[in-house]
């Protein structure tokens, strides 16, 4: 009786064994190929037991190639003036003491892709500011009818254009993350003074300003859109003092605008 070879019963002769060999490591390793594929795609956090638990997808794999993003802001602050006395204050009766008060900004964003890591960035908008300073009096008497009996806060509030140009330094992306400094300069440009009540609030300030920038920021990926918290610090490098017959005005001698910043950057995903 003949032996039975299985090679025999189905014709598995030759270069047919070879053929079926590569096709079946070739089928064998497609489930590896797509599992690579999904790999640079998405990451799978998994459990002791080893089931998937949470799965992260890069979002918006494609947003570093395109040279122009746009976006908007929300950006409350905190703001103050640094000053510096007149000759002669407080010596003559009259001290002044800055007090930070809030504000907040709106505008749009716009970065110019420099490289893989860089960009230039403008983001022009629209800041509500309102600056006080604490002027107190010890044993002042005053030199004319214009002057108050007793000196106190001088309230300066403004709108103001700003038109900021920053270069933006970005970190490699991880995943749907990563950090970036920005630094720069923001010219400033009062459009209009806001006095609760112009024979009380005698100080005011000159109309323009530059201001050096610095802080730091995250991206963060989402399936449609990008938002980037930012903190910024803001030095003017201006004097915006504005000589004055009253009291309040002869008592200073500089007044540069120091603030910081919160932007909240929405930037579009497409």
């Amino acid at each position: 009786m003949a032996t039975p070879y299985v090679r025999h019963q189905l014709h598995l002769h030759g270069s047919k064994v070879t053929r079926l060999a590569l096709l079946a490591l070739a089928l064998g390793t497609l489930p590896f190929s797509a599992q690579a594929q999904r790999k640079s795609r998405s990451s799978a956090s998994r459990g002791s037991n080893g089931q998937v638990k949470s799965v992260t997808v890069d979002n918006l794999p494609g947003y570093d190639s395109r040279w122009l993003h746009l976006g908007m802001y929300v950006a409350p602050h905190f703001s103050r003036y640094k000053i510096e006395q007149a000759a002669g204050y407080p010596s003559q009766g009259a001290s002044a003491n800055s007090i930070i008060s809030p504000g907040f900004s709106v505008g749009f964003l716009g970065d110019l892709r420099i490289g893989d890591y860089g960009a230039l960035n403008f983001s022009p908008g629209v800041s509500f500011l309102t600056r006080r300073i604490e002027f107190k009096s010890y044993g002042y008497a005053p030199t004319s009818s214009n002057d108050p009996e007793e000196i106190e806060d001088q309230e300066i509030g403004s709108t103001q254009i700003d038109l900021p140009v920053l270069f933006k330094l970005k970190s490699q992306r991880r995943r749907n993350s990563r950090v970036y400094i920005i630094g720069g300069v923001k010219p400033s440009f009062n459009i209009g003074n806001r006095r609760k009540d112009p024979e009380v609030n005698l100080l005011q300030a000159q109309r323009s300003d530059v201001a050096l920038e610095y802080g730091v920021g995250m991206d963060l990926f989402y399936p449609f859109f990008k938002f980037s918290p930012e903190l910024r610090f803001s030095h003017g490098l201006m004097n915006l003092y504005k000589p004055g017959t009253d009291v309040y005005s002869r008592s200073l001698q500089s007044m540069k605008s120091n603030t910081v910043t919160l932007y909240l950057n929405i930037w579009s995903g497409r």
